[in-house]
């Protein structure tokens, strides 16, 4: 435990329970954010005050009421004082990478600085990895196909996508579009769609887009998504464009939009990150003399994400394209080993500081961590 962190402790006569504070909580200007439980309480939310003051120090859980106490250890803000939390998940999304193939190159991605040797994980692993998950009975939201690859280049895909929706899990996949012809289209919405697709489509100039991406597959692409672009492919159908959020990324995003009106798609700016420090561009970590306090990138990575690489190891996050934080492996161990073995609950305590992490350590360089002022 960080000895900078001091988490207060009172008997809970109701329960029987000696408590503390959730070291796990997100702590906004006005809400207070439980990932454990995907809880949020706002500034006029029943029981906000009295947690608001405990975070902030201001009060001790000794001054509470009981029944305020008893509530908010229902509710999961404080928990057991012996229990090690860091072994709690809430699972909301998996990202399971069947391979490790690109054809492009673009500038926002590390594949374009060191693509990696081909590697495609085996039907049998990718199958009994999703039963696995299926298993858990987590609330999961989606099913990512998806991390540094292009998924739509695996002539699985269709298959995987089939494999996750027989499993009761909801398919999702960010995709340049290029594979997504009119033939997969149809066996798509054949099999009911996906939960969420996602075209990463930064411009429809030809010469900047085959620039910006060592790829000439603009034509092919609009094709395909003019094909798509009023047929159920997913729940929700997202055109992403990327950039660097100068004047040129808005008309960008302007001329997408226009030229995609009244279809299925919805457009979406989002402006590009250094990806952990691995890039020098887009967004980039900020503050980093302050200590890490937790993870703020699509909810908190360790404790509601599952990131699986196509070697079928378990990394940390997203962001870590080289992989340096592995917190299992799935050909030695199930998924709800890893998920609750000690690699990651270690990789829990390091990202919310409740355990010093290595001076490499991902979430450092990353513009997604959450940080708190260094105790004096």
């Amino acid at each position: 435990m960080n000895p900078g962190i001091s988490l207060p402790i009172v008997e809970a006569p109701a329960r029987g329970l000696r408590l503390r504070l959730n070291p796990f909580l997100h702590v906004g200007e006005d809400r207070l954010y439980n990932p454990l439980t995907d809880l949020t309480l706002v500034v006029d939310a029943p029981h906000y005050a009295s947690l608001r003051a405990l975070q902030d120090a201001e009060k001790g859980l000794e001054e509470l009421p009981s029944e305020v106490t008893d509530a908010l250890a229902r509710d999961g803000w404080l928990v057991p004082a012996d229990e090690d939390v860091s072994q709690r998940y809430r699972l909301k999304y998996v990202s399971l990478e069947a391979h490790t193939v690109c054809n492009q190159a673009c500038y926002f991605c590390p594949v374009s600085l060191d693509p990696r040797e081909d590697h495609f994980m085996p039907t049998e692993t990718y199958e009994r990895i999703i039963g696995q998950i299926a298993e858990l009975g987590e609330p999961i939201e989606a099913v990512f196909m998806i991390s540094y690859n292009e998924p739509t280049l695996d002539k699985r895909f269709v298959d995987q996508v089939r494999c996750i929706k027989e499993a009761g899990l909801p398919p999702a996949t960010l995709t340049n579009g290029s594979g997504l012809t009119p033939q997969r289209v149809d066996q798509l919405v054949e099999l009911g769609g996906l939960r969420y697709l996602s075209i990463n489509l930064s411009t429809i100039d030809r010469e900047r887009y085959g620039k910006e991406r060592g790829a000439d597959h603009l034509k092919t692409v609009l094709r395909n998504l003019d094909y798509a672009a009023d047929k159920p492919v997913g729940e929700r159908m997202e055109i992403v464009v990327l950039g660097t959020g100068d004047v040129k990324h808005q008309r960008d995003f302007e001329a997408i939009s226009e030229r995609f009106e009244d279809t299925r798609f919805l457009i979406s700016q989002w402006i590009v990150n250094d990806r952990a420090g691995y890039l020098q561009l887009g967004l980039t970590a900020r503050d980093r003399d302050k200590s890490l306090c937790g993870c703020d990138h699509m909810g908190s990575r360790p404790l509601q994400h599952l990131h699986i690489t196509p070697r079928a190891e378990c990394i940390l996050c997203c962001q870590d394209y080289s992989e340096t934080t592995v917190v299992g492996d799935l050909n030695r161990s199930t998924v709800r080993e890893v998920l609750e073995g000690p690699e990651m609950a270690r990789a829990r305590r390091q990202v919310y500081g409740l355990e010093e992490a290595p001076a490499n350590f991902i979430c450092n360089n990353c513009k997604f961590a959450l940080r708190r002022h260094n105790p004096r």
